[in-house]
């Protein structure tokens, strides 16, 4: 029997969810290793992992997934790092350079472009770095850790969960942790995997544990404790509640509609895979 391989996230907002990982003994049972989001998804894919926190439109091209419950990288008001930053104003942008390590937010700018904010663009694929995408397009989608340090004041910007919230009411969920049901099968574990996830997520969101990962964070990315706190507690929404499934579902159909994702299966939920299995 194996032990589970877990892909995860190297971006300050995935912090708390591996806390029990990096500071308890969870991550004991587990090996463990960090990437991009697109990466994350990529090894998911090809069976390099058993378990990843998957961009949300990797489920729309990976099978044999179930959803962890509860848990996820989401947001009910600006989120402040996926942005669109502009050299000219929204109407005028014709040509838009999409990161390269992201897939939820490329699908949910040419979604927010398809529905809300008309006009054909072209749109090219580009590692995140601001001043040549603008050197090259109009615009630039950058997401993570280098669209907290994006100096706003130079720019324009759109944040992508705010102007999504604006048109829809509903939250946005960019990412959330999903398991291949066939590693089940083989693994050594026999931990209640929901449980294990939901509970580190909560001792990562405990006050002092936020401070302390801010205080880590802070002089990697250049920029203030307070300033990383208030985004771990209140940009970020890390539950996988109804009002986010109904926003993650949403997602999906407009997604689909304007070609940005192919249909996504019904979501699948990691209690529901082992009845099955069992």
């Amino acid at each position: 029997m194996k032990r589970l391989r877990i892909s995860a996230i190297s971006y300050l907002n995935t912090a708390p969810l591996m806390w029990d990982f990096e500071h308890g003994r969870a991550g004991e049972a587990f090996d463990i290793s960090y990437t991009l989001p697109a990466q994350c998804a990529a090894s998911l894919h090809n069976g390099s992992a058993d378990i990843g926190i998957i961009p949300a439109a990797a489920y729309c091209s990976t099978p044999d997934l179930a959803i962890i419950p509860g848990v996820a990288i989401a947001s009910r008001r600006a989120v402040r790092s996926i942005l669109l930053v502009s050299k000219v104003p929204l109407d005028d942008i014709r040509t838009v350079a999409l990161d390269t390590s992201s897939m939820t937010s490329v699908a949910l700018t040419k979604v927010l472009f398809a529905r809300w904010w008309s006009g054909q663009r072209m749109f090219s694929a580009m590692a995140p770095d601001i001043g040549s995408m603008l050197e090259q397009h109009d615009a630039g989608l950058v997401i993570g850790d280098p669209a907290l340090q994006i100096d706003r004041s130079r720019y324009v910007t759109y944040d992508l969960a705010e102007e999504w919230i604006r048109f829809t009411g509903k939250p946005f969920v960019f990412a959330f942790w999903a398991v291949r049901q066939a590693a089940l099968r083989d693994a050594a574990s026999n931990a209640d995997l929901a449980s294990l996830f939901q509970q580190s997520r909560d001792h990562g969101l405990v006050p002092k544990n936020v401070g302390l990962i801010a205080r880590e964070w802070a002089p990697r990315l250049g920029l203030s404790n307070a300033m990383l706190r208030d985004y771990l507690t209140h940009s970020i929404h890390y539950s996988l509640d109804a009002e986010c499934l109904a926003g993650l579902r949403l997602f999906y159909q407009y997604a689909e509609e304007c070609g940005a994702l192919p249909t996504a299966m019904p979501l699948q939920f990691l209690e529901v895979a082992r009845a099955a299995a069992s």
